[in-house]
């Protein structure tokens, strides 16, 4: 049996698992929270956080972005109504996700509402270079605008999260080789600006590389994703191929002794970017049975709670 078919099987087996499925929760005492954007097809905000109970995360990762979960234009109406349906479903709102980038009128609404809320930590929007254009002098402009935005962030008193992206060209990000991150922070106080580190993307973007990158930012991570991937080839092209934890090529084995090591506190945010009926992208109708999405779901809870708890968190 070659790769692909052994993880299609794995994927099939896994969606044999019914809403009903029980797994048991190993002890962790890091928070752990659902990316909301792949839970995008549940109808309203208490199906949603429902949902989310049901499989066993401790709270989620709301976007508050466009076409998110919450638009920026209805944020003081939506997001206390999103916080109470995820409240009374037992779960937390720690973090939301953000297209911010610079501090504007609309940047002061939404943290000032979700300050408010009681959430700690809000990921930023990225910037994106110019090929052409000098690197260093646009990472100063970057810094100039990411600044003023942690003084936004320092006066609601919640942080910010700049998380690194592998590039894709064309387009090509800022953040996604680390060290270009540390200066894009440099001067800013990372007690209100700091970084959602990304392993798959670090990963990615640096190869064996990412534990030197992650010594160099570490003491600006402040939340960080999980989520897993190999290396596939189509038509001559390398891309990304998303997969359940523990079947790609992200070496957590190695990666969470270290952010042990570093002191990472979390809390984290759980990623389900693997073929999911559409749940991956955000689609808002899936073309699998959810039940097969709540069954992959918690069998990558189970997985992480699992490394956790033996990792000492």
């Amino acid at each position: 049996m070659n790769r692909r078919h052994f993880l299609q099987a794995t994927l099939a087996t896994s969606t044999l698992l019914t809403t009903t499925s029980v797994w048991a929760k190993p002890k962790s005492k890091m928070q752990i929270c659902v990316f909301s954007k792949q839970l995008q097809w549940a109808d309203s905000y208490q199906h949603m956080a429902e949902i989310a109970a049901e499989i066993g995360f401790d709270g989620i990762d709301l976007t508050v972005r466009p076409g998110g979960h919450v638009l920026p234009e209805r944020v003081t109406d939506d997001l206390p109504k999103a916080h109470e349906a995820i409240r009374k479903a037992g779960l937390a709102l720690p973090m939301i996700v953000t297209h911010l980038t610079k501090a504007d009128s609309e940047a002061e609404n939404i943290l000032k509402t979700a300050a408010s809320l009681g959430v700690r930590y809000y990921r930023t929007g990225n910037y994106y270079y110019k090929p052409q254009t000098d690197i260093l002098s646009q990472l100063r402009q970057f810094n100039v605008s990411l600044k003023e935005l942690s003084l936004l962030s320092q006066k609601y008193k919640i942080a910010g999260c700049y998380q690194n992206h592998a590039s894709i060209p064309p387009t090509f990000y800022v953040g996604a080789a680390i060290w270009d991150l540390k200066e894009l922070l440099t001067g800013i106080n990372p007690d209100w600006m700091g970084v959602q580190y990304d392993i798959n993307h670090a990963t990615a973007e640096g190869g064996d590389n990412w534990p030197i990158n992650l010594q160099l930012i570490a003491p600006y991570v402040r939340t960080f994703d999980i989520k897993d991937f190999y290396w596939d080839r189509k038509e001559g092209k390398r891309f990304k191929h998303h997969c359940a934890l523990g079947e790609g090529t992200v070496d957590f084995k190695t990666y969470l002794p270290l952010a042990k090591k570093y002191q990472f506190t979390g809390p984290v945010s759980m990623h389900f970017e693997q073929s999911l009926g559409g749940a991956e992208n955000g689609n808002r109708t899936l073309t699998i049975d959810k039940k097969e999405v709540i069954a992959a779901m918690k069998k990558d809870l189970h997985t992480l709670r699992t490394w956790l708890a033996e990792n000492g968190f």
